[in-house]
């Protein structure tokens, strides 16, 4: 008897520890061991059938919890659609016809509403996601902090206005993730995420004809699939190498001058990213630090805790 009050005490006290922590708007690594034991390896074993059936979505949800985040903290707002009250952040430029992945999502919040329903968050599910993907493709792994509540609007505007565009110099790339709390490192570290996945012609175009630090074989090869006008939806890889695999590859690549977009090729062009980038080029384990360390650090942007914002039942609609 006292060996099982201590055991069902220990639970109160882990579930009351997460939820203080999370009212105090600190996030948890095991926020969810009580409330909803199997979520992480429900979000794990989801990414896995999702990556397996098309290798391409690993880069796409790594890159929805990055435009999640960017956008007003990191509160699942990028997985609403428009509604009445406001145009959400799917058609802003950064995403449309670009952002995907949000099927993949709704799967797998389907599955976490069975086993524990109104308890996993959206914003959570995206950040869970994205290191599983990671881990999948070969990168490196972290724990997750959770406890993020989801947002119940978004902004078109704010994502237009807070999402780094592909054709930023180094200056308004630091600016825009200064903005955010992160530092040159962690920009840098964070870009590394572009080792992985594929790019449109639209957003490469301009680099290929009209920037001068550009390999000329590369942006010759690029151009037979982006001619200057039309065939926007063309996709390239943007690790020329080993587009599916999470390496340091992309690094090297920026040292070839073959970074596959303006703002890629803007961290190795004579300026103050120079230096990372060439550590990074040489050292996976220390990349690999440095973008868990990123990582962590950008999933707990302004995240909505305590009371506020909600727990969405569909990560598409407000309940």
């Amino acid at each position: 008897m006292a060996s099982g009050f201590c055991f069902y005490f220990l639970i109160i006290v882990v579930a009351f520890g997460a939820s203080l922590e999370a009212a105090n708007g600190k996030l948890s690594t095991k926020f969810y061991k009580s409330t909803c034991p199997k979520a992480l390896s429900i979000v794990q074993e989801g990414i896995a059938a999702a990556i397996k059936n098309e290798t391409r979505m690993g880069a796409s949800l790594l890159r929805l919890h990055f435009h999640d985040c960017f956008v007003n903290g990191c509160d699942g707002s990028v997985l609403l659609d428009d509604t009445a009250n406001f145009v959400g952040e799917k058609t802003a430029v950064p995403n449309n016809n670009s952002a995907r992945g949000f099927n993949v999502v709704d799967d797998i919040k389907a599955k976490l509403e069975e086993s524990c329903p109104g308890v996993v968050s959206c914003a959570d599910l995206l950040a869970i996601a994205a290191r599983d993907s990671t881990v999948y493709l070969g990168g490196p792994s972290w724990k997750v902090r959770l406890g993020r509540r989801d947002s119940t609007t978004a902004s078109k505007a704010a994502a237009e206005a807070s999402i780094p565009s592909p054709a930023s110099n180094l200056s308004a790339l630091v600016s825009s993730f200064a903005a955010q709390g992160l530092s040159l490192k962690n920009m840098v570290a964070l870009s590394g995420s572009h080792t992985i996945g594929l790019a449109r012609c639209t957003f490469f175009r301009d680099h290929i004809y009209n920037d001068t630090n550009i390999d000329k074989s590369f942006a010759k090869s690029l151009k037979r699939i982006c001619p200057k006008t039309g065939n926007d939806n063309a996709l390239a890889d943007l690790d020329l190498k080993t587009p599916f695999s999470f390496d340091k590859l992309y690094y090297m690549n920026l040292l070839k001058k073959k970074g596959l977009l303006h703002s890629d090729q803007e961290l190795f062009n004579g300026g103050s990213a120079d230096h990372m980038v060439n550590k990074f080029a040489k050292n996976t384990s220390l990349f690999f630090k440095e973008f868990r360390k990123s990582m962590v650090k950008m999933g707990n942007i302004k995240p909505l805790t305590g009371s506020a914002g909600q727990i969405r039942i569909n990560c598409r609609r407000v309940n």
